[in-house]
């Protein structure tokens, strides 16, 4: 069984990553999939909600004859990265709690 991620975790797993770089939509997808399992289908409606809710905007850049969709974390998505990452400190804190935290033990 795969534990599944919630709408807001991933959301800010994406803002985290823009808190570093901007990225075009693959790169993004593939940065998020080498540290949590999700799917390249859920990737893109996350960054359509993301945008719809001004966390992030876009801009296009040329690639090879094509343009690349790229996405920037907004100000608001700064602020709401910071609301997430504590909430996830919180609630990681209580399940460690509960399940023991093995960090370092055998």
């Amino acid at each position: 069984m795969a534990i599944q991620i919630s709408s807001e975790l991933l959301d800010g797993c994406v803002l985290g990553l823009l808190m570093e770089n901007d990225y075009y939509g693959y790169a993004l997808t593939q940065k998020v999939q080498a540290s949590i399992s999700v799917s390249e289908s859920t990737m893109y409606p996350v960054l359509r909600r993301l945008k719809k809710n001004q966390l992030l905007t876009t801009y296009d850049e040329p690639y090879q004859g094509r343009n690349r969709r790229y996405y920037q974390i907004t100000a608001e998505g700064k602020r709401q990265y910071r609301v997430i990452q504590n909430e996830w400190r919180d609630f990681k804190m209580g399940v460690d709690q509960m399940l023991g935290d093995d960090s370092g033990h055998e």
